[in-house]
């Protein structure tokens, strides 16, 4: 059992990620790429990854095992969205907690002499690293990032309903099944000895994830900032199918709108995340708005569109 305790300064300080964190979705997948579980919901993606992963990328298999431990410095940005600064701050990782989070994948697997040469901060095994990131990222993630972004999007927007609804301890008891709230401690069931995890008031950010599978997890290391990551609830056959009819409902361009929208977004956003003009993403939102699927205030210079209840249905 994993117990988080909140203080009333930690309530006011939860927030859910903006988007999909590329760092968490990285580890999480190599874990998915050696799951046998995982076939069953991810058996297609797996079998294309599995079978052309460039030999470069590799490596990381051995530095994120799919059961126990896996380093907490390979998910550093505490929910940011960017591939590229998260990577960049993996490799800026100082050298003391390199070596504090092998020495703890090391008691529970064998280390190979590449993982030995990382611990001491070795630059030539540092920039190896990063280049293994990237292309990780570039062949099995980046293809489907539009999907995992689409979903984590449709998710952020029931959280905001939620909050709207039940408020910040209402956020934290829908959260998974595996979830339990009596103020003031978070319960999440876990195969693990209980830990406790006191916040003291540094509030904590909701991480919704793609291929996070059957329970929130957490980093072990107190001193990083506090952090819970949660599987959405989807399932991708029903996800496709249910993609194809709201495309055939909508159209492609303006389903892909709605899936924007339901984030929360700007009009130059949703024109920069479709790649139209201002002026196409403009219209797309009207029709969106006139049929009741989106609502639009204005927010000093900008107009924020959100989705509607009937539009975040729709998306479910």
């Amino acid at each position: 059992m994993l117990r988080v305790h909140f203080t009333a300064e930690d309530l006011a300080r939860v927030r859910v990620a903006a988007g999909p964190d590329p760092m968490w979705e990285i580890l999480l997948s190599l874990h998915v790429l050696r799951q046998r579980s995982a076939a069953p919901v991810f058996g297609s993606w797996r079998a294309t990854v599995r079978t052309t992963l460039p030999d470069a990328t590799r490596w990381l298999l051995r530095l994120a095992p799919p059961v126990g431990y896996s380093p907490d410095f390979l998910t550093p940005t505490a929910g940011s969205c960017a591939v590229d600064a998260g990577i960049d701050a993996v490799l800026s990782t100082p050298v003391e907690s390199l070596r504090a989070d092998l020495a703890q994948l090391g008691r529970e697997h064998r280390l190979d002499p590449r993982t030995h040469l990382l611990a001491g901060g070795d630059a030539a095994t540092l920039d190896s690293l990063g280049k293994a990131l990237r292309g990780y990222y570039g062949h099995a993630l980046a293809p489907i990032w539009n999907e995992v972004r689409a979903v984590v999007d449709a998710d952020r927007a029931v959280r905001a309903r939620s909050f709207l609804d039940s408020g910040c301890e209402g956020v934290l008891s829908a959260l998974h099944p595996t979830i339990s709230w009596a103020r003031p401690v978070l319960s999440i069931e876990s195969r693990f000895p209980r830990r406790d995890v006191h916040l003291h008031g540094q509030g904590l950010v909701l991480v919704p994830s793609y291929f996070c599978r059957e329970r929130p997890i957490m980093l072990r290391d107190p001193s990083r900032t506090p952090v819970l990551v949660y599987p959405i609830a989807r399932d991708p056959q029903v996800t496709s199918a249910g993609k194809r009819s709201l495309e055939a409902l909508l159209g492609r361009t303006r389903a892909a709108a709605l899936e924007v929208i339901a984030g929360g977004c700007t009009t130059t956003e949703l024109a920069r995340r479709l790649g139209i003009s201002a002026a196409s993403a403009s219209a797309h939102a009207s029709v969106l708005r006139d049929a009741g699927l989106a609502v639009a205030q204005r927010h000093r210079n900008s107009v924020l569109h959100t989705a509607s209840a009937l539009g975040v249905e729709l998306l479910a």
